[in-house]
Protein backbone atom coordinates (compact mmCIF):
# COMPACT_ATOMS: atom_id res chain seq x y z
CA UNK A 1 0.00 0.00 0.00
CA UNK A 2 1.57 3.34 -1.30
CA UNK A 3 0.69 6.06 1.68
CA UNK A 4 2.11 8.75 -0.36
CA UNK A 5 4.20 10.61 2.28
CA UNK A 6 7.50 9.99 1.17
CA UNK A 7 9.20 13.35 1.30
CA UNK A 8 6.83 14.88 3.98
CA UNK A 9 8.57 16.13 7.39
CA UNK A 10 7.59 14.98 10.95
CA UNK A 11 8.21 15.69 14.28
CA UNK A 12 8.17 12.87 16.99
CA UNK A 13 8.40 14.20 20.50
CA UNK A 14 9.39 11.43 23.14
CA UNK A 15 10.88 10.34 20.07
CA UNK A 16 13.94 8.45 21.44
CA UNK A 17 12.12 5.59 22.49
CA UNK A 18 9.12 3.31 23.37
CA UNK A 19 6.31 4.24 21.05
CA UNK A 20 7.85 7.93 19.90
CA UNK A 21 10.53 5.46 18.32
CA UNK A 22 8.48 2.84 17.00
CA UNK A 23 6.18 5.73 15.18
CA UNK A 24 9.49 7.52 13.69
CA UNK A 25 10.78 4.33 12.72
CA UNK A 26 7.30 3.46 10.72
CA UNK A 27 7.47 6.82 9.56
CA UNK A 28 10.58 6.86 8.11
CA UNK A 29 9.91 2.94 6.39
CA UNK A 30 7.32 5.58 4.33
CA UNK A 31 10.41 8.07 3.25
CA UNK A 32 8.93 10.67 5.84
CA UNK A 33 12.47 12.65 6.72
CA UNK A 34 11.80 12.90 10.76
CA UNK A 35 12.98 14.53 13.87
CA UNK A 36 12.69 13.59 17.23
CA UNK A 37 13.19 15.17 20.73
CA UNK A 38 14.17 13.82 24.22
CA UNK A 39 16.07 14.40 26.95
CA UNK A 40 19.12 11.91 26.87
CA UNK A 41 21.60 12.56 23.67
CA UNK A 42 22.72 9.25 23.71
CA UNK A 43 19.33 7.75 22.87
CA UNK A 44 18.94 10.61 20.08
CA UNK A 45 21.52 10.12 18.81
CA UNK A 46 20.99 6.16 18.19
CA UNK A 47 17.39 6.32 16.95
CA UNK A 48 18.59 9.40 14.57
CA UNK A 49 21.48 6.58 13.41
CA UNK A 50 18.49 3.86 12.87
CA UNK A 51 16.51 6.40 11.28
CA UNK A 52 19.32 8.00 8.52
CA UNK A 53 19.72 4.12 7.95
CA UNK A 54 16.41 4.10 6.44
CA UNK A 55 17.30 6.69 4.11
CA UNK A 56 15.88 9.53 5.11
CA UNK A 57 17.12 12.99 6.88
CA UNK A 58 16.86 13.49 10.60
CA UNK A 59 17.61 15.58 13.98
CA UNK A 60 17.62 14.12 17.27
CA UNK A 61 16.88 17.76 19.68
CA UNK A 62 16.78 17.69 23.76
CA UNK A 63 13.83 19.48 24.54
CA UNK A 64 11.47 18.98 27.73
CA UNK A 65 7.74 19.19 26.84
CA UNK A 66 6.89 20.21 30.12
CA UNK A 67 8.20 23.21 29.36
CA UNK A 68 5.91 24.51 26.55
CA UNK A 69 7.93 27.86 26.91
CA UNK A 70 10.71 25.90 25.01
CA UNK A 71 8.92 24.57 22.58
CA UNK A 72 9.42 27.52 20.17
CA UNK A 73 13.15 26.56 20.47
CA UNK A 74 12.43 23.04 18.98
CA UNK A 75 10.15 24.23 16.34
CA UNK A 76 12.72 26.72 15.10
CA UNK A 77 15.28 23.88 15.24
CA UNK A 78 13.24 21.71 13.45
CA UNK A 79 12.04 23.81 10.29
CA UNK A 80 15.49 25.10 9.69
CA UNK A 81 17.31 21.92 9.66
CA UNK A 82 14.21 20.00 7.94
CA UNK A 83 11.99 22.11 6.22
CA UNK A 84 7.84 23.17 8.04
CA UNK A 85 6.52 20.42 9.97
CA UNK A 86 4.10 18.37 8.07
CA UNK A 87 3.09 15.92 10.63
CA UNK A 88 2.87 16.25 14.27
CA UNK A 89 3.38 13.44 17.15
CA UNK A 90 2.44 14.45 20.07
CA UNK A 91 4.18 11.57 22.45
CA UNK A 92 5.98 12.44 25.07
CA UNK A 93 4.33 12.26 28.34
CA UNK A 94 4.20 10.81 31.61
CA UNK A 95 1.73 9.13 34.49
CA UNK A 96 4.35 10.91 37.29
CA UNK A 97 4.23 9.51 40.92
CA UNK A 98 0.55 10.41 42.52
CA UNK A 99 -2.68 8.10 42.51
CA UNK A 100 -5.60 8.83 44.43
CA UNK A 101 -7.61 12.87 45.02
CA UNK A 102 -6.55 12.78 48.62
CA UNK A 103 -2.58 12.02 47.45
CA UNK A 104 -2.55 14.49 44.69
CA UNK A 105 -1.54 18.21 45.23
CA UNK A 106 -2.32 20.89 43.25
CA UNK A 107 1.12 21.51 41.66
CA UNK A 108 1.38 17.15 41.02
CA UNK A 109 -1.67 17.76 38.90
CA UNK A 110 -0.70 20.84 36.61
CA UNK A 111 2.79 19.36 36.45
CA UNK A 112 1.26 16.22 34.58
CA UNK A 113 -1.09 18.62 32.64
CA UNK A 114 2.63 20.65 31.63
CA UNK A 115 3.13 16.90 30.73
CA UNK A 116 0.87 15.67 28.83
CA UNK A 117 -1.13 18.81 27.49
CA UNK A 118 0.35 21.98 27.02
CA UNK A 119 3.55 21.16 25.57
CA UNK A 120 1.63 19.35 22.58
CA UNK A 121 -1.11 22.04 22.41
CA UNK A 122 1.86 24.77 21.81
CA UNK A 123 3.61 22.64 19.31
CA UNK A 124 0.36 22.21 17.64
CA UNK A 125 -0.17 26.05 17.63
CA UNK A 126 3.11 26.35 15.79
CA UNK A 127 2.49 24.22 13.06
CA UNK A 128 -1.23 24.71 12.29
CA UNK A 129 -0.55 28.19 10.19
CA UNK A 130 1.84 25.83 7.54
CA UNK A 131 -0.57 23.27 7.15
CA UNK A 132 -3.30 25.13 6.63
CA UNK A 133 -1.24 27.28 3.98
CA UNK A 134 -0.63 24.51 2.45
CA UNK A 135 -3.95 22.47 3.02
CA UNK A 136 -2.26 19.63 4.14
CA UNK A 137 -1.21 18.14 7.48
CA UNK A 138 -1.38 15.48 10.11
CA UNK A 139 -1.26 15.88 14.07
CA UNK A 140 -1.65 12.29 15.84
CA UNK A 141 -1.79 13.00 19.44
CA UNK A 142 -0.68 9.83 21.52
CA UNK A 143 -3.33 9.83 24.34
CA UNK A 144 -3.68 6.41 26.48
CA UNK A 145 -6.80 4.17 27.36
CA UNK A 146 -6.96 5.53 30.76
CA UNK A 147 -8.28 8.55 29.17
CA UNK A 148 -11.25 6.97 27.62
CA UNK A 149 -12.00 5.01 30.48
CA UNK A 150 -11.40 4.79 34.57
CA UNK A 151 -7.57 3.23 35.54
CA UNK A 152 -4.11 4.66 35.92
CA UNK A 153 -3.72 7.69 37.95
CA UNK A 154 -5.82 10.67 38.72
CA UNK A 155 -3.66 13.44 37.36
CA UNK A 156 -2.83 10.97 34.12
CA UNK A 157 -6.32 9.71 33.56
CA UNK A 158 -7.82 13.62 33.63
CA UNK A 159 -4.48 15.08 31.36
CA UNK A 160 -5.02 12.34 28.88
CA UNK A 161 -8.76 12.48 28.63
CA UNK A 162 -8.03 15.85 28.31
CA UNK A 163 -5.75 15.10 25.35
CA UNK A 164 -8.82 13.32 23.38
CA UNK A 165 -11.02 16.02 23.75
CA UNK A 166 -8.84 18.77 22.47
CA UNK A 167 -8.23 16.60 20.05
CA UNK A 168 -12.05 16.01 19.02
CA UNK A 169 -12.64 19.69 19.02
CA UNK A 170 -9.91 20.16 17.28
CA UNK A 171 -9.92 17.93 14.31
CA UNK A 172 -13.53 18.90 13.80
CA UNK A 173 -12.85 22.77 13.39
CA UNK A 174 -9.80 22.71 11.18
CA UNK A 175 -12.02 19.20 9.11
CA UNK A 176 -12.54 21.78 6.12
CA UNK A 177 -8.77 22.84 5.57
CA UNK A 178 -6.77 19.46 5.30
CA UNK A 179 -5.12 19.09 8.35
CA UNK A 180 -6.70 16.03 10.42
CA UNK A 181 -6.18 15.85 13.97
CA UNK A 182 -6.66 12.14 15.55
CA UNK A 183 -5.17 10.65 19.11
CA UNK A 184 -4.06 6.90 19.52
CA UNK A 185 -5.28 5.24 23.18
CA UNK A 186 -2.75 2.30 23.68
CA UNK A 187 -3.25 0.01 26.26
CA UNK A 188 -0.55 -1.71 28.57
CA UNK A 189 2.56 -1.72 26.64
CA UNK A 190 6.02 -2.79 27.26
CA UNK A 191 9.35 -1.29 26.42
CA UNK A 192 12.56 -0.77 27.68
CA UNK A 193 12.54 2.76 30.09
CA UNK A 194 8.98 2.39 30.55
CA UNK A 195 6.54 1.99 33.06
CA UNK A 196 5.16 -1.23 32.40
CA UNK A 197 8.91 -2.37 32.40
CA UNK A 198 9.15 -0.71 35.93
CA UNK A 199 5.57 -2.56 36.97
CA UNK A 200 7.31 -5.99 35.95
CA UNK A 201 10.39 -4.69 38.16
CA UNK A 202 8.78 -3.56 41.23
CA UNK A 203 6.22 -6.10 41.90
CA UNK A 204 6.27 -10.40 42.31
CA UNK A 205 5.64 -12.27 39.36
CA UNK A 206 2.60 -13.19 40.71
CA UNK A 207 1.06 -9.89 40.99
CA UNK A 208 2.07 -9.22 37.22
CA UNK A 209 0.24 -12.31 36.16
CA UNK A 210 -2.49 -11.11 37.68
CA UNK A 211 -2.63 -8.16 36.42
CA UNK A 212 -2.14 -9.75 32.84
CA UNK A 213 -4.91 -12.25 32.96
CA UNK A 214 -7.70 -9.95 34.85
CA UNK A 215 -6.83 -7.06 32.37
CA UNK A 216 -5.60 -8.11 28.87
CA UNK A 217 -7.31 -10.33 26.77
CA UNK A 218 -4.18 -11.22 24.91
CA UNK A 219 -2.38 -12.98 28.21
CA UNK A 220 0.72 -10.32 27.67
CA UNK A 221 1.79 -6.94 27.53
CA UNK A 222 1.40 -5.03 24.67
CA UNK A 223 4.31 -3.51 21.85
CA UNK A 224 5.25 -0.59 20.35
CA UNK A 225 5.20 -1.08 16.62
CA UNK A 226 1.60 -1.33 16.27
CA UNK A 227 0.68 2.09 17.65
CA UNK A 228 3.88 3.33 15.58
CA UNK A 229 2.11 1.61 12.20
CA UNK A 230 -1.31 3.41 13.50
CA UNK A 231 0.59 6.95 13.37
CA UNK A 232 1.66 6.57 10.15
CA UNK A 233 -1.44 5.55 8.83
CA UNK A 234 -3.19 8.20 10.30
CA UNK A 235 -0.27 10.32 8.59
CA UNK A 236 -1.28 9.50 4.96
CA UNK A 237 -3.67 10.05 2.14
CA UNK A 238 -5.07 6.73 2.75
CA UNK A 239 -6.85 8.42 5.86
CA UNK A 240 -8.57 11.02 4.60
CA UNK A 241 -11.59 10.77 6.12
CA UNK A 242 -10.80 10.64 9.86
CA UNK A 243 -10.67 13.74 12.06
CA UNK A 244 -11.45 14.16 15.65
CA UNK A 245 -11.21 10.39 16.30
CA UNK A 246 -9.65 8.63 19.22
CA UNK A 247 -8.06 5.10 18.27
CA UNK A 248 -7.72 2.33 20.78
CA UNK A 249 -4.47 -0.33 20.14
CA UNK A 250 -4.98 -1.89 23.19
CA UNK A 251 -5.35 -5.50 22.42
CA UNK A 252 -8.54 -5.43 23.50
CA UNK A 253 -7.80 -4.00 26.88
CA UNK A 254 -10.31 -0.81 26.73
CA UNK A 255 -14.07 -1.78 27.85
CA UNK A 256 -15.91 1.41 26.00
CA UNK A 257 -18.28 0.88 23.75
CA UNK A 258 -17.36 4.21 22.24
Amino acid sequence: MDLRIAGKIALVTGGSRGLGRAAALSLAGEGVNVAICGRSRETLDTTVGDLEALGVSSIGVIADVSGPASLDGLHNEVVTSLGSIDILVNNAGGSGSTANIEDTSLDDFKAIFDLNIFGSFRLMELVIPHMKQQAWGRIINIASSYGREYGGKLSYMAAKAALIAATNHAGRSLAKTGVLVNSIAPGSIKHPGGSWERYEQNNSAEVVEEFISQNLPMGKWGWPEPVGDMVTFLSSNRAGMITGACIPVDGGQGGSLI
